[in-house]
C-alpha cells in the first residue's frame, strides 16, 4: 500500500498511458532546485522515478479518440480503467486516498479527481516530473525504442489534426474544385463591375452602349473620353490609343 507521502505521475503520449511512481522526495526535490534541466539527466531521474503501468493503445482510431478526449479534458472509459487497475485500492474506512495523482492539465485533472475520487496535483512539479517521464519514455517502456515513440507520435500528429480540420483524404480534388468555385465568383464580379460601368457612364452618355458592345472596349472607351463634351477637343494622336 502506499503511504501518506506517495505521489504518481500520468503520462498522456501517443503510444498510450504510462503511469509513474515517485519513489525518492529528496532526489526529485534536488532535481528542481538545482535547475529544471537537470530533469532530463536519465541517471538521476531514474533513481527518484520508476515506471508503475504502460497500457498502450491497441490502435489508431483509439489513440486518436483518447487524444481527442484529453484535449476536451474528459476521462475516457480506457483511462478510467487504466487508473482504477493501477493506482492504489482506497480503504473504505478512509474517506481520501492516501496518495495524489500527479497530471499536467488541471482541467482534466479535476475530471479524474471527480471519476475516481482521488486526489490530483496539478503544478510546477508535477509538469517537470512528466517532462521527464516524456523525455526517457522509450528508455521506461520497452518496445518503444527505436524511435517506434516518435512515429506514433507522427502518425497520431495526422490522424488529429485530419478530425480538427475535417479533411476528407477522398476529396483529393478539392483544391480543383476550390479554383473553379473561385474562377466562377471573379467571372461573377467581374462581369457585375462591367455592368455598373455601363449603367452609371450611360446616364451621362447613353449613345456610347449602342455604339460599343465589348464590356473591355467600353470601359477604355470611358475612361478615354471622360466628358463627353471635350470629345472632340481630344487631338488626333490620342485618339488613336
Amino acid at each position: 500500500m502506499a503511504d501518506a507521502k506517495s505521489l504518481f505521475t500520468l503520462l498522456e503520449s501517443a503510444a498510450g498511458y504510462a503511469l509513474f511512481e515517485v519513489v525518492a522526495f529528496e532526489e526529485i526535490g534536488g532535481l528542481l532546485e538545482d535547475s529544471m534541466d537537470t530533469v532530463t539527466d536519465l541517471q538521476r531521474f531514474s533513481r527518484a522515478v520508476k515506471l508503475k503501468a504502460f497500457s498502450p493503445f491497441e490502435s489508431a482510431a483509439e489513440a486518436l479518440e483518447n487524444a481527442n478526449a484529453v484535449s476536451e479534458h474528459a476521462m475516457t472509459g480506457t483511462l478510467h480503467n487504466f487508473l482504477e487497475m493501477n493506482l492504489p485500492k482506497v480503504k473504505k474506512s478512509s474517506k481520501t486516498a492516501s496518495y495524489a495523482l500527479g497530471v499536467m492539465d488541471p482541467a482534466l485533472a479535476t475530471a479524474i479527481s471527480e471519476g475516481l475520487g482521488v486526489s490530483c496535483r496539478s503544478d510546477d512539479t508535477i509538469r517537470e516530473i512528466a517532462r521527464g517521464c516524456r523525455a526517457h519514455l522509450d528508455t521506461f517502456v520497452k518496445g518503444l525504442e527505436g524511435g517506434a515513440a516518435e512515429k506514433a507520435q507522427l502518425g497520431l500528429g495526422h490522424s488529429y489534426s485530419r478530425s480538427k480540420i475535417k479533411f476528407n483524404p477522398a476529396r483529393s480534388d478539392n483544391m480543383i474544385i476550390q479554383s473553379i468555385a473561385l474562377l466562377d465568383q471573379l467571372d461573377k464580379d467581374v462581369n457585375t463591375f462591367a455592368m455598373r460601368v455601363r449603367e452609371w457612364y450611360s446616364w451621362h452618355f447613353p449613345e456610347l452602349k449602342d455604339i460599343v458592345k465589348d464590356n473591355i472596349m467600353f470601359a477604355r472607351a470611358a475612361a478615354f473620353i471622360q466628358d463627353k463634351n471635350s470629345l472632340f477637343t481630344n487631338s488626333a494622336s490620342d485618339s488613336g490609343e
